[in-house]
Formats: structure tokens, sequence, C-alpha cells
């Protein structure tokens, strides 16, 4: 990444709405992924796909209003745009129900999408995303055209049953940095038949899959970030949640960044923390960010 220049960095897969009772809500981790990065200062860019109904052409407003291009987010005309239902129970425990058949499965492998991989500085894709054979295989075809020193994040996302082995070992082959969660982390040392030791499964996993850096999130109990040569363990932050939707995204465009700017492990986690916190004390995915957490501030990737 030349230092004059702001690095490419782009958020694959999913948007969608996730339908709640109190009304819709913009959602899908590599939007909220690449809006946190733009934040900081990228080039911030959402690859995906959306319907040709009113719902998508809001997905296509709102994008902009965030900041970020809309050039890569096609139009299908056979499919609509991806929701998830949303029901919460008596208790107020929600209830997901993530809608099949929607555009976001179908993104095409349009022939500029290579051009744009391989001016890619940092591209952030998940597992649901690569549940439908059409999306699978061009988010494959993305990565595969990115240069060598581009950073690879695989966002392990486990939802529903909308993930198997083999999503996520190719989608460990193909990247070099992993980010997941404290709870997903022993359901993918199960699938690959490692040990589910927290410190043994992720120290398998950078030697199995070469990676520069495993980040595991705690929710309130703060992350840890590991490298072949390097460790950082943060204890996380107090603060007055107001939901934790997009909080991870947050922390995973922090942690690109840093990577980015060849910043060490201690000083990543600790913005990550930081900003991640923030993103919990407000409503959304997607808040207004402070000056000393976006690209005004130190945070800047510059």
């Amino acid at each position: 990444m030349q230092n004059e220049q702001r690095p490419v960095v782009i958020g694959l897969g999913e948007v969608l709405w996730d339908m709640l009772p109190t009304g819709k809500q913009f959602g899908g981790a590599p939007a909220n992924f690449a809006y946190h990065a733009r934040v900081l200062g990228a080039d911030a860019i959402v690859v995906s796909a959306v319907g040709n109904d009113d719902l998508g052409r809001e997905i296509l407003d709102r994008i902009e209003g965030l900041g970020l291009s809309r050039k890569y987010v096609a139009v299908d005309p056979e499919h609509p745009t991806g929701t998830v239902s949303v029901e919460v129970d008596a208790r107020g425990r929600p209830d997901y129900i993530i809608h099949q058949g929607v555009a976001w499965d179908f993104i095409p492998a349009a022939p500029e999408l290579a051009e744009l991989a391989a001016g890619t500085d940092a591209v952030c894709f998940g597992s649901l995303a690569q549940r439908g054979e059409v999306s699978r295989g061009t988010i494959r075809a993305f990565l595969a055209a990115t240069r060598p020193d581009c950073l690879r994040i695989f966002d392990i996302n486990l939802r529903q049953d909308f993930f198997d082995v083999e999503t996520i070992t190719a989608g460990l082959q193909a990247a070099n940095v992993v980010k997941l969660n404290d709870e997903e982390l022993p359901a993918v040392a199960n699938l690959l038949q490692i040990d589910v030791d927290e410190d043994l499964a992720i120290a398998s996993l950078i030697r199995q899959y070469g990676l520069k850096v495993v980040a595991l999130t705690r929710g309130e109990s703060g992350s840890l970030l590991v490298g072949p040569d390097a460790r950082s363990e943060h204890p996380g932050l107090p603060a007055d949640v107001a939901d934790t939707v997009g909080a991870g995204d947050c922390f995973t465009a922090v942690l690109a960044v840093g990577l980015l700017q060849q910043l060490d492990l201690e000083s990543i986690n600790d913005r990550a923390n930081r900003a991640a916190c923030y993103v919990c004390s407000r409503h959304g995915a997607t808040p207004a960010m402070p000056d000393e957490l976006t690209v005004s501030g130190k945070n800047r990737c510059r």
C-alpha cells in the first residue's frame, strides 16, 4: 500500500434487509465492513447483488448514503433482494430466518470484477454468501484474481446450516487472515477435526493454512489476535450497550486497516476494541463515528 494513496478495500458478499418487528434495518456483514473501512480512510467498495425491486433500490440508495460505491452491486432481474425475517420471543431472544434464492445468492462474475480484484489491497469475505453455487464461484474467482500481497480476510460467520467442511476449508485455503468469534472457533475445530482447545486450535489454523493473523472476538470479554510470531490479548472495554449489531464487522475493518498500516497487534487490538465498543453503544451497524475513531483521528489509514 502506497502512503499517498487510499487502499482499495472490498466487502464481498451479502447485502440485505433485516425485517425486525420494529421495521427493516440495512444489513450484511460485507457492507458494514466496507462502511467502517471507508470511515478509516480506505477506498471501500461493496461487491454484491440486489433485486430489481423497491427493497433493492433502497439498498442502493443506502449504500450511496454511507459514502460507498454502488458500481459493483449488480441488479438481478430474476431474484428478489435479500431479507432476513427476525422474530423476538417473550424473553427478547431473536430468531432469524435467512431467506434463500435471493439476489446475493447470484452475484454475477462480471468481467470488471477481475480488474477490481487485481487492484485490491484487502478483501473481506464470509461463509454465508457462499451458500449458493453462483456466488460461491464468483467469490472464489475474485479471491484467485487478487495479488499475492492482498489481505484476504475470511470472516467465518456460521449462520443456520449454511456452511460445511468444504466451504470452511476452501475459505481458509484462500485466506491469509481469519476472523471468528469464541462460539464459532470450537464449531470450526470440530468440523476440521482439530483440537478444540482455543490456543491449540488457533495454532493449528495458522500452521495448516499459513495464516498471517487469526482474530478471535469474545464479545464483552474482548479479543485475541495471534500471528505466527506475535500475540495480543485484550480484556474488552465497558460499554452501555444499545445493540451489538455490526460490532464484529467494525472490528474486522479496523483489523484490516491496521494490518495495511503494518501496525503491531497490540495497537490494532486496542483500536479495534475501542471502535467496536462504540458501535455497541449506538443503535445499528453503521453509526456516525467520532473523530478519534475515523480518518480524521489516529485510526486513519494513510
